[in-house]
């Protein structure tokens, strides 16, 4: 498999706090951001040189389908939150693709009930064990208490952030 660079998302910045007095706040979430850009980009590197190119969007598609079997569109979108216009257009490339399908929901004909295809099942399997690989990866040299204490950071700041102003 060929290597790939990507330098889109990196600058020379070692993410210290630059003298200013902001920094390091900014450098959290800049981090954080880096490290699931990396992540994607390690998760997706599996499939470049394979059959299927897919997007971060199309895995969740994908992902969502895999967990509910027989759902409609209508149920992804309220799910996910997205808008019911980019679902479609990623549902419908999913079903030229071969990786999903569909039939009419008995009950209302209006609706089609999305299931993965084999194809679609072996690619969230292996997107699944991508993902389970760079999970490993990414905590190697970590005490389970050191990966307890940055899941717990971790979930500080998302509900620091959920938080009303």
């Amino acid at each position: 498999m060929r290597k790939s660079l990507d330098i889109v998302n990196h600058s020379p910045r070692t993410g210290t706090a630059h003298g200013r007095p902001d920094a390091a706040q900014d450098d959290v979430l800049e981090l954080v951001h880096r490290v699931m850009h990396q992540y994607r980009a390690q998760q997706y590197q599996v499939l470049r040189d394979g059959p299927h190119q897919i997007t971060h969007m199309e895995s969740k598609v994908l992902g969502y389908f895999g967990r509910h079997p027989g759902a409609t569109q209508s149920d992804l979108a309220g799910d996910s939150g997205r808008d019911k216009a980019q679902l479609a257009r990623l549902v419908k490339s999913l079903r030229e693709r071969g990786l999903l399908d569909g039939t009419p929901d008995p009950a209302d004909r209006r609706n089609t009930r999305l299931t993965l295809t084999a194809e679609g099942q072996a690619l969230l399997g292996t997107l699944k064990q991508q993902a389970r690989r760079l999970a490993g990866k990414a905590v190697v040299g970590m005490s389970p208490q050191e990966q307890a204490q940055l899941l717990a950071l971790l979930q500080r700041v998302r509900s620091n952030l959920d938080a009303p102003d």
